[in-house]
């Protein structure tokens, strides 16, 4: 595995050899996927302690320097969320139901709805309260045109004439249904697909203040499509100008803190080791004795970044400070990390469940696909600090085997023994180990096709998914993804500072 230098390898130097039975393994996965591809975390963190170089002391700074920076981060953030996170939505603010904010909302609202209430049940009716909700109404809807809606825009602007209907109302002749009536047929012309059901929903209000209240509840998320519309509409742009606002910003921060880079440059320099102590072992005559150092090969620096950034799916992040210029996507690496060790451990017993059983179940992709599902279910739980992977592996083994022998059953083939069973559930209770022979193989396997993805650039046709790797590809792709996408934007944004640190780095002596 770890001695071969086209396989990542992630973990400390204690835990990166790998025995002859774990080689004959690798071998007995690669036999056994092609059955499986027709269907469908390595050794424990580092509990080194990183210390902050002192390369560059830090300088003192004003207050009003430190706001304008957090100010200037805050942006920055926003932007670089809109970017990278191509699921990007704002949401409609929900306040908590004991909160102090949420009893003073609920009490103004009833306040004034009861007003408009009792304005309307007059002898004759008040419109005060209703006229300006009808001003509300109509500047919302405006908004929600496009310069092109000049038709849609001279509608409303004529209906919802406020001054024409002041004077409908002082000579008794306002008919709020019909304003009403009006107001629900423009909101469904305007709104997003999604709501046509909500506005459907309130031409079966008949009382006037309900029917409003209701429409101002769906012009709110009506607010919100606009907004996300707006977000998806500025993205292609957005990305134009966020790397080289993110490069900006982070430069005013380095020039106030002269050692913020410092654990970037540890990082790098620890990836950069790492890739020359495997070229150098690579390098090594076959009879085992020295190289020259001289003849060695050095990283290619793009080859170093990739490393680095595979590093950030195996980092300790209670023990190790995070590098600087990946700390605003700290929490999108932990939630990668989370998914590929899950990923592992459900490659893993995926393999060993198949490997037992008989070739007719492996290849009905339905038994697969149902099997997946049902160990995916049973790990959902794992990003939680209650989550014990040795007794979910024992359920899922108990889960795993009864479903195994109904299916042999309903082929007609030979059942699981009890000793066939026992020694299943034994392997699938292995997995919770990390230095599980299968969990280790699986695991490389999946940083092998991580690394061989992000040297491919993002380009189509995905590269080829190494054996063993069958049941889970579909999981798989889509965490590469992610990642990659992560990667590529923060090498646009930081590569000037990746590119003048590693020129130091990969120096030959």
């Amino acid at each position: 595995m770890s001695e071969n230098p086209d396989k990542p390898n992630i973990n400390e130097a204690g835990e990166s050899k790998s025995s002859d039975s774990e080689q004959g393994l690798e071998d007995a996965v690669e036999g056994s996927d092609e059955a499986l591809q027709k269907n469908i975390k390595s050794g424990p963190p580092s509990t080194q302690r990183m210390q902050r170089p002192h390369s560059s002391p830090p300088r003192f700074v004003t207050v009003e320097e430190l706001l304008d920076t957090a100010k200037g981060v805050a942006n920055m953030a926003l932007a670089h969320e809109i970017v990278v996170n191509g699921d990007f939505r704002i949401k409609p603010v929900e306040l908590p139901e004991d909160s102090l904010e949420k009893r003073v909302k609920d009490i103004v609202h009833k306040a004034f709805w009861d007003c408009l209430s009792v304005q309307l049940s007059e002898d004759p009716p008040t419109y005060d309260h209703a006229i300006k909700l009808v001003g509300e109404i109509k500047e919302t809807l405006l908004s929600f045109l496009l310069p092109g809606h000049s038709r849609l825009r001279n509608q409303i602007m004529e209906v919802l004439d406020l001054d024409l209907i002041k004077q409908e109302a002082e000579n008794g002749a306002l008919d709020i249904s019909k304003l009403a009536e009006f107001i629900i047929g423009m909101m469904g012309t305007v709104c997003a697909p999604a709501r046509d059901e909500e506005v459907k929903k309130l031409k079966d209000i008949k009382e006037i203040v309900p029917l409003f209240r209701a429409i101002f509840s769906v012009l709110d998320l009506m607010k919100v499509d606009m907004a996300n519309f707006a977000v998806t509409s500025i993205r292609p742009h957005l990305m134009q100008q966020s790397v080289e606002y993110e490069r900006k910003k982070f430069q005013q921060l380095l020039e106030k803190q002269p050692n913020s880079l410092d654990f970037v440059t540890q990082w790098l320099e620890e990836a950069a080791d790492d890739l020359m102590n495997q070229k150098y072992k690579n390098a090594l005559p076959a009879e085992g004795g020295a190289a020259d150092s001289g003849d060695s090969p050095m990283p290619n620096p793009v080859a170093v970044q990739n490393y680095a950034y595979l590093k950030l799916l195996k980092w300790d992040h209670l023990q190790r400070p995070f590098p600087e210029t990946v700390l605003m996507d700290q929490a999108r690496f932990q939630e990668l990390q989370l998914q590929l060790e899950q990923l592992t451990i459900l490659g893993a017993v995926l393999l060993v469940t198949f490997s037992m059983a008989a070739p007719g179940i492996s290849s009905q992709a339905d038994f697969a696909e149902k099997l997946k599902t049902i160990v995916k279910i049973l790990l959902t739980d794992a990003h939680l600090p209650s989550f014990h992977l040795k007794d979910a592996l024992t359920t899922i083994g108990e889960k795993v085997c009864l479903e195994v022998s109904g299916c042999l059953a309903l082929c007609g083939l030979t059942p699981f023994t009890t000793e066939k069973e026992t020694v299943l559930k034994g392997q699938i209770q292995a997995v919770a180990s990390p230095d599980d022979p299968i969990r280790r193989i699986i695991d490389s396997r999946i940083l092998i096709f991580l690394e061989s993805y992000l040297a491919s650039g993002h380009q189509k046709p995905l590269p080829t998914v190494p054996g063993g790797l069958g049941p889970v590809q579909k999981e798989l792709e889509e965490v590469a993804v992610k990642f990659v996408r992560l990667v590529n934007y923060n090498k646009m944004v930081f590569s000037p500072y990746y590119d003048a640190i590693l020129s130091k780095i990969l120096v030959r002596p």
